[in-house]
């Protein structure tokens, strides 16, 4: 029987079978079989099942990955977390303030899309929270990432704004949807195939943090055709198998550039004719953006991105 992993709690997974759903667990030769992550079986994983003796479904084999997203894992540095596989697209959820999404985070999160060849867009939620002096937040996130090629969306789930967009974004795809917790994925998802019924968390008055709600990335099936994966509320990537002279072609607007610099292994730092810098000069490489790039060479050379993966 093939199926395809709709969930994992850790020792019991969700699997989908055509249009029935069933538990299964490992058998025991697949968990020694990849030690370097700490999930040998993730959520998107198409997957071999075969009956137990005592009639229970097992896990055999997990078919070949198109793709992945990764993290770091929680307390083993030196092993990482595979978040989803056999994705098509992947969504972060931002919102300026209520909570804060960084350009550090975003930028940490496209990055990790590039390196793992998913097409990567921004939904910017809450619009209906940001009028007046606020709406220029918006437009100075739309204006960055727009100037570097990553397509971006408004939405309010309160308000209705965007949905029809996001749903036609959706539709017949499997999408990764990530973010802080609190910046709205669950009502989104609720708002545009309300039977689903996604638990909703609430916002700190005091912190502007959302509270976590989603404790396993879950795939869901949408009622008008294709998956959307809802991740926990990841509040820190980091960077995993890369070395700092491949970093810049992870930024499509220095990977356009840097051949034009004068040297081969240029790190865009203080190197003579250096085309990315002058890029940032010119205007055509956000300075946003290339402070990220300085925080995540800065990591490589520091050690790990060590925040808590999750709130």
């Amino acid at each position: 029987m093939k199926g395809r992993i709709l969930k994992s709690t850790g020792s019991f997974y969700i699997v989908e079978i055509e249009d029935q759903v069933v538990s299964a667990k490992l058998k025991g030769k697949l968990r020694l079989l990849d030690q370097k992550n700490t999930n040998p079986v993730a959520v998107g994983d198409m997957v071999e099942l075969v009956l137990g003796k005592k009639g229970e479904c097992l896990i055999e084999r997990v078919y070949e990955r198109k793709n992945y997203l990764i993290r770091r894992s929680v307390n083993l540095s030196k092993q990482t977390h595979i978040i989803a596989s056999n994705i098509d697209q992947a969504l972060l959820i931002v919102t300026p303030v209520y909570p804060e999404t960084s350009f550090g985070f975003i930028d940490r999160f496209l990055v990790t899309c590039e390196a793992y060849s998913i097409p990567a867009y921004l939904i910017l939620n809450k619009a209906d929270l940001f009028i007046g002096e606020l709406s220029e937040l918006l437009e100075g996130i739309e204006y960055i990432y727009h100037k570097v090629g990553y397509p971006t969306l408004r939405t309010s789930a309160i308000e209705g704004t965007g949905l029809e967009e996001l749903k036609m974004l959706l539709k017949d795809k499997i999408s990764l949807l990530s973010g802080h917790s609190g910046v709205g994925k669950s009502s989104l998802v609720n708002a545009i195939s309300p039977g689903l019924n996604l638990k909703t968390g609430q916002i700190s008055d005091y912190h502007f943090k959302g509270t976590h709600t989603t404790t396993f990335a879950e795939m869901h099936r949408l009622s008008f055709g294709g998956y959307v994966i809802d991740t926990p509320g990841i509040k820190g990537f980091g960077l995993v198998d890369m070395t700092s002279e491949e970093l810049s072609d992870y930024f499509p607007e220095m990977l356009r550039l840097k051949a034009n610099c004068r040297f081969n292994n240029c790190l865009h730092i203080n190197e003579p004719d250096c085309a990315v810098r002058a890029g940032v000069e010119e205007g055509t490489v956000p300075e946003t953006r290339y402070h990220s790039y300085l925080n995540m060479l800065e990591e490589e050379k520091t050690g790990p991105y060590r925040v808590d993966d999750y709130q």
